[in-house]
């Protein structure tokens, strides 16, 4: 299946059935398949060839992600920008990906304006809302090309999207991303969790990151897409009640904010299906919540080398046999997906067997074809002949996988490992505690001094004390924070991941 293939299967079911949807303005698939052909053809007449990279910056738009198509139809690369990003990091992204032309919406003309001539092989840019200046609106540019021949033609190595790593940790770094790689994903979502006739899919979470890439087997049966340009809670529950929702996707920030608004007991969310949460870990507690208000919660793990699938948690999964909530598996991340290998690996390249704590790596062709122009980078991140996703976990004896930490923020203290995400739980199940960020300071008599900073439920005057205390009960004192400090609000990435670099260097500086 070629990316263009989602689309094109949706459209050989139903071509006038309802594709992209946006404040009840909708086009049918027989609508984005043509307009697709038309950004091919323009892509070629503005010089885009076969291999050719294409930065697409834009909020959720409909017509933006039809564009997706288009740059795939020209054989050229898709480069999703993140509008969220700061403009340096979008700068050092389309300059890495070398991307050779650029569709924006007008709302980013200012920044497109001050990166653009430090981008020599940047040759087209056009606006998708009207001209600014020398730059082209996006329905003069289709037209210009309207009479050219048809377009479609395969990448030469087959990389359909460059994808970046978001640059948290430095440089970004460009994954290189197949059909296979897509395909793969999609086939292990379509295999993974429930979808009862044609879905509907709401996509508020940006359609740049894992809002879109979900779309694709949603497509792939014939499914609409409700979409939202910009966060709104209560919106996002009208419209699921509106349209009859199937299929949703949010990072657990957001899922929070869902569980806190009022709207909620008074929404008719029955029509939901499969209600995803990823990105980040989910609190138990809220977790059990949520199953028990909005319903059917689905997990999904990955990451940006192995798109979005590498173990996966259906809504049946999170319940045992008689329908009582599974507890014991709510902080785990599902099972290894069909499609994937997942084992634990030590640090000299040993697999560990289960109930081992170790890195988790994962073959298959769910992995990356590798790192833009980086082959040190490939080669590191590949190394024992598997993918290193950089997190520690364990497989238990049902198979399930736990994610204890990212190999980088665990603490020692005193000479014992203290998994981040352990303490983080215990925290997270403190009614008053909204969200939470544990990290290790340089500690003259511990080594390192576990440390959590805490977000507070509105309203509530909870002590570190009283944390304190009630981590001990659940936990014991080696994983009990020496230090809590609480701030309104933790720094988080565009894709809702708390920014623990951030939290660090405040603190070290503190």
């Amino acid at each position: 299946m070629a990316l263009t293939s989602w689309l094109d299967k949706g459209a050989s079911i139903d071509p006038e059935a309802p594709c992209l949807t946006l404040d009840g303005a909708t086009l049918s698939y027989r609508e984005v398949v043509a307009l697709s052909h038309r950004v091919a053809r323009a892509l070629l007449r503005s010089g885009v060839r076969p291999g050719d990279k294409v930065g697409i910056l834009s909020a959720n738009d409909p017509v933006a992600f039809a564009c997706v198509f288009g740059v795939a139809r020209a054989g050229a690369v898709w480069c999703p920008i993140n509008p969220r990003n700061a403009g340096d990091e979008n700068r050092e992204l389309l300059d890495l990906f070398d991307c050779a032309a650029l569709i924006h919406q007008g709302s980013f003309g200012e920044l497109v304006d001050a990166i653009a001539g430090a981008l020599p092989q940047l040759r087209t840019i056009v606006c998708l809302d009207g001209p600014r200046g020398a730059t082209p609106s996006f329905a003069d540019w289709l037209a210009a090309a309207e009479n050219d021949p048809p377009a479609e033609a395969p990448p030469p190595d087959d990389v359909v999207a460059l994808v970046g790593t978001g640059g948290t940790t430095g440089r970004p770094k460009g994954v290189m991303l197949t059909d296979r790689n897509l395909e793969t994903m999609s086939a292990v979502t379509l295999m993974s969790y429930p979808f009862a006739d044609r879905p509907v899919y709401l996509a508020l979470a940006p359609l740049t990151h894992a809002a879109g890439v979900l779309c694709f087997p949603v497509m792939a049966l014939g499914g609409e897409i409700v979409v939202m340009a910009k966060p709104d809670v209560a919106r996002f529950l009208e419209l699921i009640e509106h349209h009859r929702v199937t299929h949703t996707f949010l990072p657990p920030t957001l899922i929070y904010m869902v569980l806190g608004h009022p709207d909620l007991p008074s929404r008719d969310l029955g029509s939901l299906q499969c209600f995803w949460y990823g990105a980040a870990p989910m609190s138990v507690a809220r977790l059990e919540e949520a199953l028990e208000r909005i319903g059917p919660m689905a997990q999904l793990f990955g990451q940006s080398e192995a798109p979005m699938m590498v173990s996966t948690m259906s809504p049946a999964e999170h319940r045992r046999a008689d329908g009582s909530i599974a507890t014991e598996r709510l902080a785990s991340a599902g099972r290894p997906s069909p499609l994937v290998t997942v084992a634990i690996m030590s640090r000299d390249g040993e697999l560990l067997p289960r109930g081992e704590r170790g890195e988790i790596v994962v073959r298959g062709s769910l992995v990356m074809a590798g790192y833009y122009r980086n082959p040190e980078a490939t080669a590191e991140v590949s190394a024992h002949g598997w993918h290193h996703t950089g997190d520690i976990g364990y497989l238990d004896a049902d198979g399930f996988l736990f994610i204890v930490d990212r190999a980088k923020d665990m603490v020692i203290s005193g000479g014992f490992n203290v998994y981040s995400a352990e303490v983080e739980q215990a925290l997270m199940a403190h009614p008053a505690v909204r969200d939470c960020a544990v990290i290790g300071l340089p500690d003259e008599k511990w080594g390192e001094r576990v440390t959590a900073v805490v977000e507070r439920v509105g309203g509530t005057d909870v002590s570190g004390d009283d944390l304190m205390a009630f981590v001990k009960g659940r936990i014991g004192s080696v994983k009990t924070p020496k230090q809590i400090e609480f701030w309104d609000t933790l720094p988080r990435s565009t894709v809702g991941k708390i920014l623990k670099t951030d939290v660090r260097a405040a603190l070290a500086g503190s």
